[in-house]
C-alpha cells in the first residue's frame, strides 16, 4: 500500500550559485557523511560532476521529505536521509538515526529515482507500508 509520493525538480544552476556563495559549508549541511565523500571525489576530477551530484541528493531529499509528509521537519532533517547508489548503480535511500526509527516503526520502505540534465536535477520517490502491515 502506497504510504506517500514525493516529486522534485532542481535548477542545478541554483546549487552551483549557492556552493559558490557559501562555500563547502553548504555541501555538508544537505550530504550526509558518505555522500560527501562521494561528492568531493566527483567534484575533484570535474566541478561539474560535483554539482551535479549535490543537486540530484538535493531533489531526492526534499521529494523523500514530501512523500513521507514531514517536509523538512524533525525527525526528518538532510543528513539523516543518504541517496547512495547500490553496486548495479540503482539510488537507494538510507536512513539514520531518529529517522531510520520512526520509518522503522511506521513499517515503511522507499523507492527513489533520480535524473539530472546540465541544467536540471529531478527526483521522485515512492514510499510505501510493508507487505502484511497496515
Amino acid at each position: 500500500m502506497i504510504y506517500g509520493v514525493g516529486t522534485d525538480i532542481c535548477d542545478v544552476r541554483r546549487i552551483a550559485a549557492t556552493l559558490e556563495r557559501r562555500g563547502e559549508r553548504f555541501a555538508e549541511k544537505v550530504l550526509g557523511p558518505r555522500e560527501i565523500e562521494v561528492f568531493r571525489a566527483r567534484r575533484a576530477k570535474v566541478e561539474a560532476r560535483g554539482v551535479s551530484y549535490l543537486a540530484t541528493r538535493f531533489s531526492a531529499k526534499e521529494a523523500f521529505s514530501k512523500a513521507i509528509g514531514l517536509g523538512m521537519r524533525m525527525p526528518m532533517t538532510w543528513r539523516a536521509c543518504e541517496i547512495m547508489n547500490a553496486a548495479n548503480g540503482k539510488p537507494e535511500i538510507q536512513l539514520h538515526g531518529g529517522l531510520a526509527a520512526w520509518f522503522a516503526e511506521k513499517n515503511l520502505s522507499a523507492h527513489v529515482s533520480v535524473s539530472d540534465e546540465t541544467t536540471h536535477a529531478a527526483s521522485f520517490v515512492v514510499v510505501e507500508i510493508k507487505e502484511g502491515t497496515s
